[in-house]
Formats: C-alpha cells, sequence, structure tokens
C-alpha cells in the first residue's frame, strides 16, 4: 500500500514540542485512516531534539527523520522534507502547535474536493506582539502588491499540497526557497481555509526570530518581481527633474537678486537627501545582484547528513 499523506515538519532546538505534538498528530492520522508518514528535518542543533525523535522512531514505525549536514534554515530544511516525502499528498506544518495538527483532516478532505493546493490561513494570531502583527501586515501586503504572482496574505507554509505539486516543486530549484511564493508561481486549482493560530507550545521560536522573518520576506519581495527596480528606474527620474527644477529655481533667484534660500543648509539637505536617495536604490540593487550571485553558483539549496528510517526506494 502507497503511502497516501505525508507529514513534513521542519524542527531546530525543539526538545521541548516534539512529544507534545506526536501527542496531538498522531490520533489526527488514525482519525484519517490512511498509510502516513510523519518526516522531522533536522536543522542539527545542541538540544536533545533528534535523541528525542530518535526514540520516537522505535515506537511509531511511521516517524523518519532528515537531518541536515549543518543549519540551512527553515525554508531549506522544509524543501528537504518535501523532496524526500513519498505521499500522494504532503502536509507542511510547524511542531510549535501554533498551527493545529486537528486541522489537517479539514485540509485533506478539503483537497478530495478537486483542489491542488490547500493553505491555511491565519484569521487570528495569539501570542504575537503588536509590533510583530504590524510588521507582518505591512510585510505580506507589499509582497501582495509587488509579487508577479498572487501571494495568499496572512498565509504561512501550513498547507496540503497534491503529489503533482510536489514534483513541480522538485523541478524548480529555487535557491530562496520561498514555499508560499513557490507554489503560488506553481500554479494549479487552489483554495484556503481559516482558522485561529495558537500561542506556541513551549520554548521560544528558533526559526521565527524578527531577522529571520524579515529576511523569509524579503526573499518572497524580490525573488518573485522585479517591480522595485522599475520603480527605482521611475523614482530616480523624478527625482531628476525636482533637481533640474530646484536648479533652475537657484539660477532664477541669483539672475533677479533674490535671497529666499539660504545657502549652507540647502545644500547639505540636498546633498543628504539624495545620497539617501542613492543608497536606497543601490540597496535593492544589491538584494537582486545577491541573489543571482547565488544562483549561478549551482550550489545546493541543502545538503543531507543522514536519512534515518527511510526505504532505499524512497
Amino acid at each position: 500500500m502507497d503511502t497516501q499523506i505525508s507529514i513534513v515538519v521542519p524542527v531546530y532546538k525543539e526538545e521541548g514540542n516534539i512529544r507534545p505534538f506526536l501527542t496531538r498528530l498522531e490520533p489526527v492520522l488514525a482519525q484519517l485512516g490512511v498509510k502516513n508518514e510523519i518526516i522531522f528535518v533536522v536543522d542539527p542543533g545542541s538540544d536533545k531534539t533528534e535523541e528525542i525523535i530518535l526514540g520516537e522512531i522505535s515506537r511509531n514505525n511511521n516517524i523518519k527523520m532528515i537531518i541536515m549536514s549543518r543549519r540551512f534554515g527553515q525554508p531549506a530544511a522544509t524543501l528537504a522534507g518535501i523532496y524526500g516525502c513519498s505521499g500522494q499528498c504532503c502536509v507542511v506544518i510547524d511542531v510549535d502547535l501554533q498551527d493545529p495538527p486537528e486541522m489537517i483532516i479539514d485540509l485533506y478532505n478539503k483537497l478530495g474536493d478537486g483542489y491542488e493546493v490547500v493553505y491555511a490561513t491565519r484569521r487570528t494570531r495569539k501570542g504575537e506582539t503588536r509590533f510583530k502583527k504590524f510588521i507582518s501586515v505591512i510585510g505580506y501586503r507589499l509582497i501582495d502588491r509587488f509579487s508577479d504572482v498572487k501571494i495568499p496574505p496572512d498565509t504561512g507554509d501550513f498547507r496540503i499540497m497534491s503529489r503533482k505539486v510536489v514534483k513541480e516543486l522538485v523541478q524548480l530549484n529555487d535557491m530562496s526557497g520561498y514555499l508560499r511564493g513557490l507554489v503560488a508561481y506553481v500554479g494549479f486549482k487552489q483554495t484556503r481555509l481559516e482558522y485561529d493560530r495558537d500561542e506556541r507550545h513551549a520554548g521560544r521560536g528558533k526559526y521565527n526570530s524578527f531577522i529571520g522573518s524579515v529576511r523569509i520576506g524579503l526573499n518572497g519581495l524580490f525573488g518573485f518581481t522585479s517591480k522595485p527596480l522599475k520603480f527605482c528606474l521611475v523614482f530616480g527620474c523624478a527625482m531628476a527633474v525636482i533637481s533640474f527644477l530646484l536648479g533652475g529655481w537657484y539660477v532664477l533667484q541669483k539672475l533677479l537678486g533674490w535671497a529666499l534660500t539660504p545657502g549652507l543648509s540647502t545644500t547639505v539637505l540636498v546633498v543628504t537627501f539624495f545620497s539617501g536617495i542613492q543608497l536606497l536604490v543601490l540597496g535593492l540593487v544589491g538584494e537582486y545582484v545577491g541573489r543571482i550571485y547565488e544562483e549561478v553558483k549551482g550550489r545546493p539549496t541543502f545538503i543531507v547528513d543522514r536519512r534515518i528510517n527511510f526505504k532505499l526506494n524512497d
């Protein structure tokens, strides 16, 4: 009997969440009544995450583990699990129980209605500061506004995908690993289900730090559109026009003998303003150049150290 559903779980220093997560996930899979596999993808850390998962494998033969050669980050770990899964459909979910495992039943049933992707959209987000919520809203709206593909807002990696979508993701070989954008790029028939996101069960998020979230957001913004570069061109032209007009204004004052604009303070203001604009534009261009640099080297998105409890043909 072929595996029907694969559960991909990226983890990094999550020793306090492994067992509580399985305690809630395993009854859900039992209720579905289909052959399953649970794939933990471990970014190596200094805690007992690997040891705990090994103990759970000895108890449940459906649990598997992929251990990365070093810490590659959540996007790469997620892709490693997707590439390594064998199910007819694949669920991506975090281990911290912010995304409820019980919702997998609804996602699975909805996929059976003829969809290739069903993604979970956050209706509320418990346990997060107002600042983080504000940054998330701004980030999602920017990505949605500028992206060349429709990336759903307020949506993380929690979703279910058919085997057809998984095969297409494997072929993309994208270094950014921005799953939300990659799945949107692949296309096919997709829909959403809303849910209320809970607080973390234990510990602090190692993957979802502020800097990590910003980095992932930038991958979404710069990895799926060139509109920021076009914006720089338009903005640069506008600033050039303003500069010429400002220069003409100074010439007119000189010819008419007016002294309406002080010299030194205005000069400093103009120079610092346009210097800031130049640095901003250079930074935007640098983001694209850096991504081109990463892609042309052709290095793998991740490197696997060990695969535990996988069959030879998996």
